[in-house]
């Protein structure tokens, strides 16, 4: 039977890429059912399409799955991101599409939040975009070697390990910008009047506070393969590491990036 969940939110999925865990979100969304999903930016990832097309017949599905999800009563509300920006010139009602360009979600228990997918708040995406291009050209690099990694990590009996992911929680100027672009997120949150943010764009799925503001990260479907629920109470879940069909890891609320690093070694355990 289907686990039925108030709302959910997952970002960054990045059809169109060879680094897509399409399947393993099609797996999830199987199993799990919403009354409101929000896709909260880069489902298909434009970037990389223009460099070459790579669709395979997973990618299609997803998009499909969700297509049938609101003929069949769930509310899809889609919030473009940068990687598939030409979205946001079709902002509108279509059925059970709502296309926005930021959304305000309230909870069972009356909780206000903000939703976007955050790429406004990146300097680097708005100021200088060749830049981001070329960070994301060698992202891609690093997540293709993902692939030949866990195949070898496969034969020697090993769980899923992100070289992207690791070479970002390393990096002292990653981790440097992903704390600057938090603390931008809930500055902007504070402007909304609400209790919390939602967000994705930097692929790194936390839960904490920041300023008197919950800030939500719903992750991606690249590296760590997570998704935001909300309970029918109003009780929020970040769930990570649903690489495997059925499998499921909840992640506890996060206060420093030394914790984020010790989940994931502690799930890399299990």
């Amino acid at each position: 039977m289907n686990n039925h969940y108030r709302t959910g939110w997952i970002s960054d999925i990045h059809l169109g890429t060879r680094g897509s865990q399409a399947d393993a979100l099609l797996a999830f969304l199987k199993e799990n059912e919403f009354e409101t999903l929000y896709v909260v930016g880069d489902l298909i990832d434009v970037w990389s399409l223009r460099r070459g097309i790579y669709w395979p017949q997973s990618h299609n599905d997803v998009i499909q799955k969700l297509l049938r999800a609101g003929r069949k009563g769930t509310r899809i509300v889609y919030v473009p991101g940068n990687h598939d920006e030409f979205l946001s010139h079709y902002l509108g009602e279509y059925g059970n599409v709502s296309v926005q360009s930021k959304a305000i979600h309230t909870t069972a228990d009356g909780t206000r939040l903000l939703v976007i997918h955050g790429h406004e708040l990146d300097t680097v995406v708005q100021n200088a975009r060749w830049l981001a291009l070329l960070g994301d050209i060698g992202y891609t690099f690093l997540l293709r070697l993902n692939q030949p990694l866990n195949f070898l990590r496969r034969i020697l009996g090993l769980g899923y390990w992100s070289l992207s992911a690791y070479a970002k929680r390393k990096v002292k100027s990653a981790v440097n910008y992903v704390g600057k672009f938090e603390e931008a997120i809930v500055r902007y949150a504070h402007d909304e009047d609400v209790h919390g943010v939602v967000c994705g764009h930097i692929h790194v799925p936390v839960v904490r506070p920041i300023g008197g503001v919950t800030y939500y990260n719903c992750g991606d479907w690249v590296e760590s393969c997570s998704v935001l629920v909300e309970h029918q109470s109003g009780r929020m879940e970040l769930m990570t590491g649903l690489h495997a069909a059925g499998q499921v890891i909840p992640m506890p609320p996060i206060a420093s990036f030394e914790e984020f690093e010790e989940v994931g070694r502690r799930m890399q355990a299990k």
